[in-house]
């Protein structure tokens, strides 16, 4: 039985785990005093992270993976209730972080911790939420879902590519250009 939307879910968490950790190097470079604030490179970083498990991502994982294993599971509602919950709840995290950084722009060191500490909680409750989904709804979907289940789900994840570089290549532009301005290790930038 093909399971191939799990690796797919398992590869989107990597790369998002990847932004975040950029975004918290960057700002521990900048409370170290060893880089200044690019308020644009952070901005296309939150504008990504918007763009994509917002948007892609999540959307997926409800209408698909949990949708389906609603139907099969009672022990896994309560869990897919919290984690529906929290996806509804991402377009106002994301604009949370947003302000940060609009403030932190404006009024610069002043308002830097404001900015790092709701990066800081942005950060804590995405490795929760990915947490809570590879360690209790993967082994729960494993379990319950059937072959057919499985072929719907996979169907899904796998017909937009990796929406990571977006089928028409739309995110490979946003991605690349943050590559090219963060500073190392975060990206290759001076």
């Amino acid at each position: 039985m093909s399971m191939k939307s799990l690796d797919v879910i398992r590869d989107e968490h990597r790369a998002l785990a990847a932004m975040l950790s950029g975004m918290r190097t960057l700002v521990q470079g900048i409370e170290a005093g060893r880089l200044k604030p690019d308020y644009d490179l952070f901005a296309s970083m939150i504008e990504y992270i918007d763009k994509v498990p917002e948007k892609v991502h999540h959307p997926k994982e409800n209408e698909y993976l949990f949708a389906k294993l609603r139907l099969r599971s009672s022990e896994a509602l309560p869990v897919i209730e919290a984690l529906e919950a929290e996806h509804r709840e991402g377009d106002a995290r994301i604009a949370t972080l947003r302000v940060a950084l609009a403030n932190y722009r404006e009024q610069g060191d002043a308002a830097f911790e404001g900015f790092r500490d709701a990066l800081k909680t942005y950060v804590e409750q995405e490795w929760h939420h990915m947490n809570t989904e590879e360690g209790q709804i993967f082994p729960l979907a494993k379990a319950h879902l059937t072959a057919e289940d499985w072929a719907e789900i996979d169907a899904a994840f796998l017909a937009n590519d990796n929406p990571w570089q977006g089928a028409a290549g739309e995110y490979a532009a946003l991605f690349s250009r943050i590559v090219n301005i963060a500073p190392s290790p975060v990206g290759l930038g001076g």
